[in-house]
């Protein structure tokens, strides 16, 4: 079957789905298929897809890919089913004209090969004609209808009919109208059941709330589905999908099949519940399970997906001279020296906490370091002993003032010990590159947090629960849209952070630090097509995205896109001014007539996003970086009292709440319940990531480490 045979019905179906106009489902797909990103479609042709963004864009596409893998699906199936002599022409038209999965695979039930089933075995013996007598339901005597059949392999009676009902049960679990029928049932009925294994009740403690737990499926929130699910993987619960009664469905398959009141009736009867016990009621099941953790696990990852975009986008320091610091007791505070590139200049190790306690020399030796190399702000991990260690520099009287700043130690660790550190530092041990990773995420958390796998940044819910294809792309989609979002230096980014720019990927991301490497700083975004590989197609997808500050040509540190040049140069022109002087110049870029430059390759939202992009070129979409500062009497759980109010951070944000960093080494709970005054149903319609915040304590369990908080206004 041919995909661009079948467009016409994609547009369709994907612009009713989305709510969306034919055009704009049209020009997407053209422009996916020519090779164009979703950050570059949003960003640079949105005349042709009405403005759509980011997330529309990648709705499109997902239903866009479902859609031709159907299709090659049907391929399959027609080819499958013509092998076998049995595809008429009403078959063949109603697969080509379906567009539902599961009906699909209803329709090709019966074609499918199968592995040797009871059924099967049946018709090897000559059993079918036997079926297909009893179907009828004519006969009040089905010994008689049975009795040519006991021949050969078949002993007598019973046999014969046992066999045939095998057949029977078969035609019921293939029917489409049964399979529905019960799929009906289970949509409106089906409870999720989970009861511990006998044996394991001491071991899956941390399981225990689905001990013996039951709740209409419908309704089962998805991190308690993936945590019944986890249960189940780890060998500690047993979980099942059901109706509560089976009556209901025996009931509803016997107005379907069961159309006598004769023995051959009752043998189909017979049949109907053997195959809903065995066959219907376990792949239905089977499916609504698959179906239930999909969902659970697309709800999970846009959790995940949500809270990582707001991470990545947290306010950055800047290029300001870093100390990082990588708290421990025992080990020492691991101290590193960056110059405002993130380049590392210095390291030692200072003891100023038990047990060696060398508080003195320890502040000697950082107030050395600051003046040294004129340090402009301080960045501590935020894990074991990194409150202490905070304390510990507010306490130091500098010579000028300096900003002390918590930062998020999630992932660092993984950071340190991976290829991309002993690449960038095969000099140095562990701990020297965690305190680097930890004081670069101060002044571009973006930068730093692509180097790490999303999974270990510690903002997700299930993350190794869910389907990890399904989680990548996502987290993928997500990094590359913030990447492109904030832009980046083409002469000071990474190889790590240059793969997510529109259209490169990890060998043209290396090409291009190798090119850098051998020929200096690019002048301009026309040198990007010396770089080998570097063809036009993946010019235009990545120009806009590349910031160069001291480029020959003022436009190549904005995001006005080297296909627009023109139009400013003519747009300066007509003001009687150049490029550089118009840039910047409110007053001037209020008195252009934008409908004057509409033509045919350009409209006005384009030039509306060009005159907003000259009046501040390569402005940081982020916000302001803010110093924190936890309560100075709080560092560990037994300091917390009932009813203290307290400043956080928050760290993470489920479904059923979000988690606060309050100072001390666990991270605080405020439920979704006590978040406002009124019923919410998202938790980030209220708070985000890294968002500081004012809570109330309202329980304390120092045994289980658990603290509960309320969000105050």
């Amino acid at each position: 079957m041919n995909v661009e045979n079948s467009l016409p019905q994609f547009i369709k179906i994907i612009a009713a789905s989305l709510q969306l106009s034919d055009k704009q489902v049209r020009n997407a797909i053209r422009l996916f298929d020519e090779g164009a990103t979703i950050p570059f479609i949003s960003r640079y042709r949105k005349e042709m897809t009405d403005s759509m963004d980011e997330i529309q864009l990648a709705n499109l596409k997902e239903q866009y890919d479902k859609l031709c893998e159907l299709e090659k699906r049907k391929a399959t199936v027609l080819s499958t089913i013509e092998e076998q002599g049995k595809l008429t022409a009403e078959l063949e038209m109603r697969i080509k004209n379906c567009w539902d999965a599961t009906e699909l695979e209803d329709i090709y039930l019966p074609y499918k090969p199968k592995r040797r089933t009871r059924a099967e075995v049946a018709r090897e013996k000559g059993l079918e004609p036997l079926a297909k007598m009893l179907m009828a339901q004519n006969s009040n005597d089905v010994e008689r209808l049975a009795m040519p059949f006991v021949k050969g392999d078949i002993v007598d009676v019973n046999e014969a009919l046992k066999g045939a009902s095998d057949i029977i049960a078969e035609w019921v679990s293939e029917n489409e109208t049964a399979r529905n029928s019960i799929r009906n049932i289970f949509t409106r009925e089906a409870i999720i059941s989970s009861k511990v294994i006998k044996g394991k009740e001491e071991e899956g403690q941390k399981y225990r709330d689905y001990f013996d737990m039951k709740e209409k499926l419908a309704r089962c929130s998805s991190h308690r589905l993936l945590a019944m699910r986890r249960g189940e993987a780890e060998g500690f619960l047993r979980v099942g999908i059901s109706p509560e009664e089976d009556e209901h469905s025996i009931e509803r398959l016997e107005r379907i099949f069961v159309k006598g009141k004769n023995e051959s009736a009752d043998v189909v009867a017979d049949a109907v519940l053997d195959s809903y016990k065995r066959l219907l009621k376990p792949s239905i099941e089977t499916e609504f399970a698959a179906d239930s953790k999909l969902k659970a696990d697309k709800e999970a990852i846009r959790v995940f997906t949500e809270n990582l975009r707001q991470l990545l986008l947290a306010p950055p320091l800047g290029q300001k001279r870093v100390l990082g610091v990588d708290p421990g007791f025992r080990t020492g505070c691991k101290l590193v020296c960056l110059d405002a590139q993130g380049n590392l200049l210095h390291n030692e190790t200072i003891y100023p906490h038990p047990p060696k306690s060398e508080y003195s020399q320890a502040m000697r030796k950082v107030q050395t370091l600051v003046e040294a190399y004129n340090i402009q702000a301080v960045a501590i991990g935020n894990g074991t002993a990194g409150r202490e260690t905070e304390q510990f520099f507010q306490n130091i009287p500098f010579e000028k003032e300096l900003q002390v700043f918590a930062v998020s130690e999630n992932g660092a660790s993984i950071y340190s010990a991976s290829k991309v550190a002993r690449d960038e530092f095969p000099d140095y041990d562990v701990t020297v590159r965690g305190a680097v990773s930890i004081a670069r995420r101060l002044m571009d958390p973006l930068a730093e947090l692509v180097k790490i796998d999303p999974k270990s940044i510690g903002v997700g819910q299930y993350q190794h629960d869910v389907d990890q294809t399904l989680l990548k792309k996502s987290l993928d989609q997500t990094v590359e849209n913030a990447v492109n979002k904030v832009g980046v230096n083409l002469n000071t980014a990474s190889k790590h952070l240059l793969i997510y720019i529109s259209g490169l990927g990890a060998q043209l991301a290396q090409n291009i630090v190798d090119y850098r490497a051998e020929n200096g700083a690019f002048p301009n975004r026309k040198q990007l097509m010396k770089v080998p590989k570097m063809g036009a197609k993946t010019f235009e997808q990545c120009a806009g995205f590349l910031r160069i500050p001291d480029s020959n040509q003022p436009l190549d540190n904005s995001a006005v896109h080297p296909e627009s040049y023109g139009v400013v140069e003519l747009m300066a022109k007509n003001l009687k001014t150049d490029v550089q002087q118009l840039i910047a110049n409110k007053e001037l870029l209020k008195t252009l007539d934008l409908q004057q430059y509409i033509t045919d390759k350009i409209g006005l939202p384009t030039l509306t996003d060009i005159v907003q992009e000259l009046e501040k070129p390569g402005l940081d979409p982020r916000a302001d970086i803010q110093v924190f500062e936890f309560d100075p009497n709080v560092k560990k759980i037994d300091d917390l009292q009932i009813g203290m109010e307290l400043p956080g951070i928050i760290t993470n944000i489920t479904n059923f709440g979000a988690f606060v960093d309050i100072g001390i080494h666990e991270n605080g709970l405020i439920h979704i319940s006590q978040m406002a005054d009124k019923f919410i149903t998202n938790p980030a319609s209220i708070v985000s990531v890294h968002q500081y915040v004012k809570v109330q304590v309202l329980e304390v369990d120092v045994a289980r480490k658990r603290v509960q908080l309320k969000l105050m206004k």
